[in-house]
């Protein structure tokens, strides 16, 4: 296949799978995006301090975060270059992944632009100020921690992913839901049906040619029977 055509057989299919489903979840991720970026901004501008949840969710001071999401990494000298290397991998697989999707794949796509939004949000910081502003403090009472809402964005559109590559969706591996069954059976049903042998010895393709209602006899002979 040459280079063109490659090309030109990506942009049909993005065509075809881009709908208003995904130009909806495209507009989602982008006010999630604006959304982390000012947050962090005003929060460290203005100093904001304040409880939301008293014991569980607040907002505290900023707080530089030079290591991963959650504060993994933080005070070394690997974990900025390593998580900035591994964002530059993983957006244009989350890019290329959403824009080959078809749309009937609602759940999976709304959450890669989720985690893709996340992910920018703190690609961001760490390339323009050399560390993650955070600033959301949760306590879960067994682990507490400072995050901010990429953080959010990312954990919850990866989790999900994950929940509905499993059980949800029709390429879950343990299907739950009666759409992803029925999706798991046909794809049995079509499967079974082009493995089976016919009856009379006869191959797939020559089943297709009979199917077809085609005269496979040689030109020259077709008359050879009325003689």
């Amino acid at each position: 296949m040459k280079v063109k055509d490659f090309f030109v057989k990506i942009g049909r299919r993005i065509r075809e799978c881009f709908g208003w489903k995904s130009a909806l979840f495209l507009g989602i991720g982008i006010a999630m995006l604006a959304a982390d970026l000012l947050t962090k901004h005003f929060a460290e501008a203005d100093g904001w301090s304040f409880s939301v949840i008293p014991g569980f969710i607040g907002v505290v001071n900023v707080v530089h975060n030079d290591g991963a999401s959650l504060g993994m990494g933080g005070g070394t000298s690997w974990a900025m270059p390593l998580f900035i290397t591994l964002t530059f991998i993983a957006v244009p697989v989350f890019i290329a992944i959403v824009l080959l999707l078809p749309e009937r794949f609602t759940l999976l796509k709304l959450c890669l632009y989720m985690a893709t939004a996340g992910a920018l949000g703190n690609l961001v910081d760490r390339l323009a100020f050399g560390y993650v502003r955070d600033f959301i403090a949760m306590d879960f009472g067994f682990v507490s921690f400072v995050c901010n809402f990429a953080d959010i964005w990312l954990m919850v559109g990866l989790v999900l992913a994950v929940i509905d590559l499993l059980f949800l969706n029709e390429w879950a591996a343990f299907p739950l839901t009666k759409k992803a069954k029925a999706a798991q059976k046909k794809k049995e049903e079509e499967k079974k049906a082009l493995s089976a042998p016919a009856a009379d010895g006869e191959t797939s393709s020559e089943r297709e040619n009979a199917g077809d209602g085609k005269n496979t006899q040689p030109r020259g002979f077709e008359n050879d029977t009325e003689e």
